[in-house]
């Protein structure tokens, strides 16, 4: 079993930063690939962010490319999910997830992901 921590949500004003944490415990970090998603009230999860085990590879969601940048350090078992030129429309609990590395789905389907966090809030106000 893997458990997801998620950690750094807040509020902040639109045009802000976040930077959001997730700790995985239980198996070997660096076993699995992981990725971000959000869902606000009364929507479908969506995906965010993803990157490879190995962090050769991400993957971007088109509402946020070239304002949220994900990362890992395999050596500290932390993802994080650097959140910048944030939009009231960002405002959404955001969840972690984790698929094993040598899962061959799609980093952007949901189905892909064995693992999820409890979420952390994040409130993007105008």
């Amino acid at each position: 079993q893997v458990q997801l921590v998620e950690s750094g949500g807040g509020l902040v004003q639109a045009g802000g930063s976040l930077r959001l944490s997730c700790a995985p415990s239980g198996r070997t970090f660096s076993s699995y690939a992981m990725g971000w998603f959000r869902q606000a009230p009364g929507k479908e999860r969506i995906f965010v962010a993803a990157i490879s085990w190995r962090a050769e590879r991400t993957y971007y969601g088109d509402s946020v490319k070239g304002r949220f940048t994900i990362s890992r350090d395999n050596a500290k078992n932390t993802m994080y999910l650097q959140m910048n030129s944030l939009k009231p429309e960002d405002t959404a609990v955001y969840i972690c997830a984790a698929m094993p590395k040598y899962y061959s789905g799609s980093y952007y389907d949901r189905t892909s992901y064995n693992y999820w966090g409890q979420g952390t809030q994040v409130t993007v106000s105008s």
